[in-house]
């Protein structure tokens, strides 16, 4: 997936929460937005930048602090627990009653 190349407002201001097919958004440190896969971070440090190591070994520097990244991943885990949760609608067209079953004349 491409990286969204839009500036993100400043890191004292609110940013709304952004998930985007598996991927929260978060800011390089030239004010670029950018979307990484939380399933990939295996470290999250503060030295003083945020430093992310994912499972790869690449090293990302963003602009959140790191309770700001796990406050992302865990709203991401959240969406993915509550529609896992959520019960499939059943469609009309879906349904066996109207359907004649082949053993029955």
């Amino acid at each position: 997936m491409p990286i969204w190349q839009g500036k993100s407002p400043a890191p004292d201001r609110a940013w709304p929460l952004c998930i985007c097919n598996g991927m929260i958004q978060l800011t390089r440190l030239n004010g670029h937005s950018l979307y990484v896969n939380p399933d990939l971070i295996k470290f999250i440090e503060s030295a003083p930048d945020t430093v992310l190591t994912l499972t790869t070994g690449e090293k990302i520097v963003v602009r959140e602090q790191p309770s700001q990244v796990l406050e992302r991943i865990l709203a991401y885990r959240r969406q993915l627990a509550t529609q896992a949760a959520a019960p499939e609608p059943v469609s009309d067209e879906s349904s066996t009653d109207t359907q004649p079953n082949p053993g029955e004349k």
